[in-house]
């Protein structure tokens, strides 16, 4: 498990790192407060995941087109 806080990482990062803390979950050798230390844990990953792809969404869902669909440009997006 990765000491870097959670809000510093790449989404990249905290996906691996959550499956890493779900497969230690799911195999059942871990204690119970090493458990609940890693449910804790994985429920930040989680959460800095569905923030970054939400900020993914919207980056993409700004990005305008012609009639025929081409980009050309993108136009704000409110808190990016």
């Amino acid at each position: 498990m990765s000491e870097k806080p959670v809000e510093e990482m790449s989404f990249e990062e905290a996906m691996k790192e959550l499956e890493s803390v779900v497969d230690r979950l799911e195999r059942g050798d871990v204690a119970l407060d090493d458990s609940i230390k890693l449910y804790e844990r994985g429920a930040k990953l989680k959460k800095r995941c569905e923030d970054e792809l939400k900020r993914a969404e919207e980056k993409v869902a700004a990005i305008t087109t012609d009639a025929e669909g081409n980009p050309t440009g993108t136009r704000p997006v409110e808190g990016l």
